[in-house]
């Protein structure tokens, strides 16, 4: 019997580089092959003086391409630098990306690397423009603040809980107005049930004699203590919130500044009802939203204003980089799991989980669709009734996603259809 020949890779580009990055030790470089057909393989360090050895020792190669993979952030500050002097960068998935069989080691993972990028074997991630970045990476870091408020919130209530201090069974939210004002009173020292009722708001549906009953408890040290920590690190969290709103809403009012699209347009009122002043403030960043991105997305069903913002901040204004709905749907993970076998579809288990946020607030803006007298509901419901809930959910949050790309792309507004009488 004949031997397989090996598998041959077709080398497509020459002038290409693969780096193994590190966040401790070193980077190893591999450009491109030696003339004899060998590795051309160089470590660097870490440091900014490194990276630009670096670059210079890519450009006495004249590297055109460089891939490497997105580990954790230590990527940034080398893509940065290469595409200011003029390298292309492909940023890779490093679950994408599979290692040859045989003992790992960085110097073999950079090899790899070259290798498959000189075959034109690997595909850059998507990376939205640099002014949108920016302001992606000014709401992920306040969507982190908010999972830490949760947890003092989580905190405190806990605390209460172990003195019997019920402060979320006589209010509905203890982070609201009644509920931040008695937990604020008994930081301060107030220990009498009768006082801290008095502290509810008009608007509350239980009695002061119902809530005080509820705030009668065990008064105990370390409860206290910890209960005092978790309402200052909450006010703190609070005040940093609020300056990344304030950042997030000033980046967006750049941004579309520089847009060519229409004049914004003045913003809803509701009629002649009184806004807030944080419902005037949303108002007017929802009409410079819809500026810089030509259409309004929250006239979709599901999608807010809160939505909207994520939505724009991860994908940008631009959706070149998405040949069709289909590709787009693919790339935030809403796409159907289906392969092909004897012919027929069947449910295909994903290896790379998609992390993408887009799909995420699309897949929680399809929940709250479910009872909702829209057509997305309706299309919701039936899905639901011939499959199941999850099936439907995502089904339709893919069919949302298909409607901000035909909006963005192709200007189709989105228009409600009205069940006649």
């Amino acid at each position: 019997m004949e031997k397989a020949a090996p598998a041959v890779f077709n080398e497509l580009r020459r002038n290409v580089a693969g780096i193994d990055l590190a966040g401790r030790a070193d980077h190893y470089v591999c450009g491109p092959r030696r003339d004899d057909g060998g590795y051309d393989i160089e470590a660097f360090g870490t440091t900014t003086p490194e990276l630009y050895r670096m670059l210079e020792w890519l450009q006495e190669r004249k590297v055109e391409s460089v891939a490497l993979e997105s580990t954790s952030v230590y990527w940034i500050p080398v893509v940065d630098l290469l595409e200011a002097a003029g390298i292309e960068t492909v940023l890779v998935d490093p679950r994408e990306v599979r290692m040859v069989p045989g003992r790992k080691s960085d110097v073999k993972d950079c090899q790899w690397l070259q290798k498959l990028h000189s075959c034109g074997l690997l595909h850059g991630a998507f990376r939205p423009p640099e002014a949108v970045a920016a302001v992606r990476t000014i709401l992920r870091e306040k969507d982190t603040l908010v999972a830490m408020r949760v947890q003092a919130i989580q905190q405190m209530q806990k605390s209460l809980d172990q003195m019997n201090i019920r402060v979320h069974h006589a209010v509905s939210d203890i982070d609201g107005k009644t509920g931040t004002a008695i937990i604020k009173a008994i930081v301060e020292g107030e220990r009498d049930p009768v006082k801290l009722a008095a502290l509810r708001d008009s608007r509350c549906k239980k009695s002061e004699k119902e809530i005080a009953d509820h705030l009668t408890g065990t008064w105990r040290e370390e409860h206290l203590f910890t209960l005092s920590q978790a309402f200052k690190t909450l006010q703190f969290l609070d005040e940093r919130i609020a300056a990344y709103e304030v950042k997030a809403s000033q980046m967006f009012a750049a941004l579309a500044a520089t847009t060519d699209k229409s004049e914004t347009p003045p913003p809803a009122t509701e009629g002649d009802k009184k806004l807030t002043a944080k419902e005037r403030a949303n108002a007017e960043e929802k009409a410079i939203l819809e500026r810089f991105m030509g259409i309004d997305l929250t006239t979709i069903p599901g999608i807010g204003y809160g939505t909207a913002r994520i939505i724009i901040s991860e994908i940008g204004t631009k959706f070149d980089s998405f040949p069709d709905e289909h590709h787009f749907v693919s790339y935030i993970g809403l796409a159907p799991s289906l392969g092909k076998s004897a012919g027929k579809n069947v449910k295909q288990k994903k290896f790379c989980k998609n992390t993408s946020r887009v799909g995420a607030v699309l897949r929680m803006g399809a929940t709250s669709l479910l009872h909702s007298d829209t057509e997305l509901g309706a299309y919701m419901r039936s899905v639901a009734r011939h499959t199941d809930k999850k099936t439907a959910v995502k089904a339709t949050a893919r069919r949302m996603a298909q409607m901000i790309y035909r909006g963005v792309v192709y200007g189709q507004e989105y228009i409600r259809l009205v069940r006649q009488p």
